[in-house]
């Protein structure tokens, strides 16, 4: 017996370990948060999708904010059994870093609006993000328990000063015939047609947003 005595000590170790180690993977295994288990959203079916743009405004009340706000707009919401929609806004700035803004808006109907802010505010004081051109908005719809149910991604590129707006995938560009001083203008994917007074132009699902909401004449 004494000749098996370590045989049996090092068979009663290996199981010991083996279990422990069963304990500790189903235990860290049922830690896993909700937002690991929904990491991989999927993107929406193309006969749900809505239009999703931002334009450019300002704050009336503060002097020199043109360009520094953008008016978040989603129209035409049909996703079955949505009922909140989360958005993040993130963008560049000219010193090379990135800034997020991110929110939830609860689904009372099909169109939906925000005004987010390029910076930051404290004590009504604004601080502007400077040379903010390149950005991406993603949108997740949940149902009630909370799971997403499907999302969407756009990039915009947001120009002034200039004739040439383009998108930034290089794949659409609408020409001014002037330029038009003081007018912020974006241009970015809508996927589905925005109502007709909400857009400068728009084509082939890319669509131009003008600061002032006027017609600018181009090509």
């Amino acid at each position: 017996m004494k000749k098996y005595l370590p045989l049996i000590l090092v068979g009663c170790g290996v199981l010991v370990l083996t279990i422990v180690g069963i304990i500790i993977f189903k235990a860290m295994k049922g830690n896993v948060s909700p937002a690991q288990e929904e990491e991989i959203i999927p993107e929406l079916p193309q006969s749900q999708w809505p239009a999703v743009f931002l334009i450019p405004t300002n704050n009336p009340s503060v002097n020199g904010s043109d360009g520094h706000w953008l008016d978040f707009k989603v129209q035409k919401i049909n996703v079955p059994k949505a009922v909140s929609m989360d958005y993040l806004l993130v963008y560049s700035t000219s010193d090379g870093g990135q800034q997020g803004v991110p929110g939830t808006i609860k689904l009372t109907g099909r169109d939906v609006e925000r005004k987010l802010l390029l910076g930051s505010e404290s004590s009504g004081k604004f601080r502007y993000d400077a040379g903010v051109e390149n950005g991406t908005m993603t949108i997740t719809f949940r149902n009630g328990n909370g799971k997403s149910v499907g999302k969407l991604s756009t990039d915009f590129h947001l120009q002034s000063e200039t004739t040439a707006l383009t998108s930034v995938d290089g794949k659409f560009t609408y020409t001014l015939d002037k330029i038009t001083k003081g007018v912020f203008f974006v241009t970015m994917p809508t996927f589905v047609q925005p109502d007709s007074s909400m857009y400068t132009t728009w084509s082939n699902g890319y669509g131009v947003f003008a600061s002032d909401g006027k017609p600018h004449s181009g090509k």
